[in-house]
């Protein structure tokens, strides 16, 4: 079955994952302690974001390191990058409200 990143990204345990390999790649054992969660979980939520291609293995001697796939998280952003563009517009007529009413 394929899986939508989006579902992926929605799991805070999967965000959590992402937001620790962001800063540098990890093993399974190192990810598995910062959650307060079965390392049979953890491998779970890995496979997981594997398939969704938002992290990729890389294979060190013996170990496996997870990192982070920035080209996903592109696609993630450049899908919100359409709901910013509103924000920033409803915040600047907010501003100029504002503007308005304190003149």
């Amino acid at each position: 079955m394929r899986r939508d990143i989006f579902q992926a990204i929605a799991d805070p345990t999967r965000r959590g994952i992402i937001a620790l390999i962001a800063l540098q790649a990890m093993t399974p054992n190192a990810i598995a302690e910062h959650f307060d969660t079965s390392r049979q979980a953890v491998s779970k939520h890995l496979r997981i974001l594997t398939e969704c291609e938002l992290i990729k293995q890389e294979h060190k001697g013996r170990e496996i390191y997870y990192q982070l796939e920035l080209d996903k998280m592109k696609e993630i952003d450049n899908w919100l990058d359409q709901f910013r563009k509103i924000w920033e517009t409803r915040f600047n007529q907010l501003d100029n409200l504002l503007a308005t009413i304190k003149k």
